[in-house]
């Protein structure tokens, strides 16, 4: 009788300890095999490309491109390499990323071996995993209250450009980007600007 192929397994994570940990936790179930380990985002497509994993365990902050887009890279370059996000950073936004990057799956760290082990299993399979936490807060987001305007005033402060330099890229003056700031903030019940750009950021709408 052949034996079942086993499931080739490329860890990205850029935390030396936790990579080691996860190899030796996922080499304990009798169908993975991990074939490589890289610690920055910038080696996961070349990596994969080498070696063609059936699927890449990637976390999203990484030296170098962050696992999300390194996500959208492999899936456009090795379609046949599944991808799951196992993260610390579980919030809504990330989601929300991943979902849009058509990652296979979406975990956070806390979450239990065998749980790992068993969406492994499903997004080789095909089938789509999410952390059911995370997808409980994203669903109990508050739709977003911004136009797509004040999204562009308030993504470009949140890049650091000052007001006169906003209003110059989108051809609107400097007191009108200062009125749609001043918009953003109470629309969003935030403190401050910098209060509204975090709000804005968490819940994923820039």
């Amino acid at each position: 009788m052949q034996e079942e192929a086993l499931i080739r397994v490329l860890l990205a994570d850029d935390m030396k300890l936790f990579r080691a940990a996860l190899r030796n936790l996922l080499e304990q179930q009798p169908d993975f095999e991990v074939v490589a380990e890289v610690f920055c985002g910038d080696l996961i497509v070349p990596t994969a490309l080498d070696l063609r994993p059936d699927v890449a365990v990637i976390d999203i902050e990484m030296p170098g491109q962050d696992g999300l887009t390194a996500a959208v890279a492999l899936r456009e370059q090795l379609p046949g390499c599944a991808t799951l996000i196992l993260t610390a950073f579980g919030s809504p936004a990330n989601l929300r990323r991943a979902l849009t990057s058509q990652a296979g799956g979406f975990l956070s760290k806390d979450v239990s071996p065998q749980a790992l082990a068993d969406a492994i299993r499903q997004v080789v399979a095909g089938i789509q995993v999410v952390d059911p936490q995370v997808a409980a807060a994203a669903l109990k987001l508050p739709p977003n209250p911004l136009t797509p305007r004040e999204i562009d005033v308030l993504r470009l402060s949140a890049s650091g450009s000052p007001a006169q330099q906003i209003g110059a890229e989108l051809f609107i003056s400097t007191a009108t980007v200062r009125n749609y700031l001043s918009s953003i903030v109470a629309k969003l019940h935030a403190r401050t600007q910098v209060d509204a750009i975090r709000i804005a950021v968490d819940a994923g709408w820039i």
